[in-house]
């Protein structure tokens, strides 16, 4: 058993390795996220991988995967190969960052976080997405490389020792209601990966693209009801 690094680099290395560069405009975040962008000159988006949101020229780009770092790169974004733990910026650099369903992939989140708002300006904003709940675990949390879902007091609590607040938040995801279900696709992508990487890109995810709906925001902590993961804007102080 490798390290959850090593889990996460096979895993993302091989799956964005053979997938195409989605455009962060077919995306349901792109409303908010554009916005967020025109008041934001200097932009950090961690763990992208092919999927990014922030638009990708002029925003820095900071993954362990070479594989989305050059798509990244040929589409102007700016690219650094590195860890959470460890970005190549100056403290109090950038006035948005993003990542998306990133820290709890990371044993020590408390670190990475720490990093995150080491290189954010005071009154930066910042993109954060994480799944919910350990009884909602399944066979997806291992096989992605998650080491955690979050409960809401430690998250919380994660959040306000680091000076974030919620501005709004609104349900990012939602657990399919079958666990066979999920088992039946993690076991078909540990036996049969380019096929079912196959799969993902030319069927389901363009039909997941457009059988998305507007993300319905609600200021601070939103209705997490039946929610198994949760999209937060925050602001550092």
């Amino acid at each position: 058993m490798g390290t959850i690094l090593e889990t996460n680099q096979h895993f993302y290395e091989k799956l964005w390795s053979k997938v195409r560069l989605i455009q962060p405009s077919k995306f349901n975040t792109w409303p908010t996220i554009e916005a967020l962008s025109t008041n934001a000159p200097t932009r950090l988006e961690v763990g992208p991988g092919m999927r990014p949101r922030l638009p990708i020229k002029g925003t820095h780009f900071a993954d362990i995967s070479d594989a989305a770092l050059h798509h990244l790169k040929a589409s102007g974004g700016q690219t650094h190969r590195c860890e959470i733990h460890h970005l190549p910026f100056p403290d109090n650099h950038f006035d948005l960052i993003c990542a998306l369903d990133i820290i709890e992939h990371v044993q020590d989140d408390v670190a990475a976080l720490s990093e995150l708002c080491r290189v954010a300006k005071p009154g930066a904003k910042f993109l954060l997405s994480v799944p919910l709940f350990m009884h909602c675990w399944t066979s997806f949390d291992a096989i992605v490389g998650h080491y955690r879902r979050y409960e809401l007091d430690e998250l919380f609590e994660l959040l306000k020792s680091h000076h974030l607040s919620i501005d709004q938040s609104c349900v990012y995801g939602m657990q399919p209601k079958s666990n066979r279900i999920v088992d039946w696709a993690m076991n078909y992508i540990e036996k049969n990966p380019n096929r079912a990487f196959w799969y993902y890109n030319k069927i389901f995810m363009p039909i997941g693209l457009k059988l998305q709906k507007p993300l319905q925001f609600e200021s601070g902590l939103c209705n997490l009801e039946g929610a198994d993961e949760i999209l937060l804007i925050c602001s550092f102080k």
